[in-house]
């Protein structure tokens, strides 16, 4: 029997293998003509991840550039309880009944020798500064932080060593670490204790913004004290 089905194969030769072709493409075909639609191949488009905005930079802006500010985003609403004088080395830390975010705005009285950062309209840390000498004043206006630098040296003052540093201006103004004591100035910029420099570096990001004034402070009349 096998002799003879081989025998049969070898004498249809070609006309058996393209019939056995053609049947299988009819097999091939009939399957796919019979497929229900629901499981016919459709391509599925691919979520794409919705893209972050990147921030805008901050312009950049020299000294005499400060740009105005929205009084309703100075509105405080609880301020620190400081007991006792504020000594030149003195500062004070507390974020606990704070919103953990919000927006970060700093406020430097060069009058009073005092920079306070408000989260949200909540203060929560303030500082004794120094600040620019006559030759080299501290400039006034509202500045955003430019940029920022855990260690910093100044390229224009024998390298002396600014950490923590966040640069306000094109022209050099920075808000820095320094050795805070009384008798004591600096070249425009505003130094602040070292251990404070570090707090406050860690909770800015560059856009957020310094309001630098000589005696006019914020009103605080309406702001709840402590927590």
């Amino acid at each position: 029997m096998a002799g003879l089905l081989k025998a049969l194969a070898k004498s249809a030769g070609p006309k058996l293998a393209i019939g056995a072709a053609l049947a299988g493409v009819g097999l091939l075909v009939t399957n796919w003509i019979d497929r229900p639609a629901a499981e016919e191949t459709v391509p599925v488009a691919q979520p794409v991840a919705a893209s972050t905005p990147t921030p805008a930079k901050p312009v950049e802006r020299s000294s005499d550039q400060g740009m105005a500010v929205d009084p309703a985003a100075l509105r405080v609403k609880r301020v620190l309880k400081i007991d006792g004088p504020f000594r030149h080395g003195d500062f004070a830390w507390d974020e606990n009944g704070a919103p953990a975010t919000g927006p970060v705005i700093i406020t430097v009285d060069l009058r009073a020798q005092t920079l306070s950062v408000f989260r949200a309209g909540y203060e929560i840390g303030a500082a004794v500064i120094l600040y620019g000498a006559t030759d080299k004043p501290s400039p006034l206006g509202a500045f955003p932080i430019m940029a920022k630098h855990a260690d910093y040296y100044s390229r224009t003052y024998d390298n002396a060593p600014m950490p923590f540093a966040q640069r306000l201006t094109n022209d050099g103004v920075f808000i820095h670490g320094s050795d805070v004591q009384w008798g004591r100035g600096t070249h425009g910029c505003i130094g602040v204790p070292k251990e404070f420099a570090q707090k406050l570096f860690g909770v800015t990001k560059p856009g957020d913004l310094v309001v630098i004034t000589n005696g006019k402070m914020l009103d605080v009349s309406k702001a709840q004290v402590g927590g």
